[in-house]
């Protein structure tokens, strides 16, 4: 119930400077518009909380995470391209998490180290199903890195670029970050 007493789709909601209806969030017609124009629906259903503006190092990390992209998709040998753009897709990460900090419960009691894979889903649940996919793919980069013969193939690696170019798109857009394209180093 609102603050007047209305209740339903058609109560009036404060939005700091204009009053709107439910209806109105969800491109409803109960107030008329302008010069006949269809209401804008421009509510993010899921909100991103940011402070204080994106931290200089999210942009940098996601600046690092292009170069990276780059230099995986230049690279010649599939397990170097595949540990690469791995890489990319943590760097990417560790921008989610500069921006939405690190979760504690206790900030006095000190917990085991855990991956960034783990720790993503929890500040960022929108990107859960990213963490799982990158954290199955962790054993293949320490294989890839090590040089294991057969560790990945071009298909992987040609697979994970794709995947971490999208990941990096998706967290900038995210984090409302776009514009962080680099073209070469």
């Amino acid at each position: 119930m609102a603050v007047d007493g209305s209740t339903g789709p058609h109560r009036p909601l404060w939005t700091g400077g204009e009053t709107m209806t439910v209806a109105d969030l969800h491109g409803g017609t109960s107030r008329p518009q302008a010069g006949g124009q269809l209401p804008l629906r421009s509510v993010d259903v899921h909100p991103v909380l940011l402070k204080a503006g994106a931290p200089p190092a999210a942009r940098d990390l996601l600046a690092q995470a292009h170069r990276t992209l780059l230099r995986a998709a230049a690279a010649q040998d599939p397990l170097e391209r595949y540990a690469t753009a791995h890489l990319a897709a943590l760097r990417t990460t560790a921008a989610v998490l500069a921006v939405r900090g690190r979760p504690e419960k206790n900030p006095r009691r000190r917990k085991a180290i855990r991956s960034a894979w783990e720790v993503l889903p929890e500040v960022a649940p929108e990107l859960a199903e990213w963490a799982l996919y990158f954290a199955a793919g962790a054993a293949k980069r320490s294989a890839a890195e090590a040089g294991v013969p057969g560790a990945a193939s071009a298909r992987d690696a040609d697979d994970l670029i794709r995947n971490a170019a999208l990941f990096v798109r998706l967290v900038e857009r995210v984090l409302q970050l776009g514009g962080n394209r680099i073209e070469s180093d």
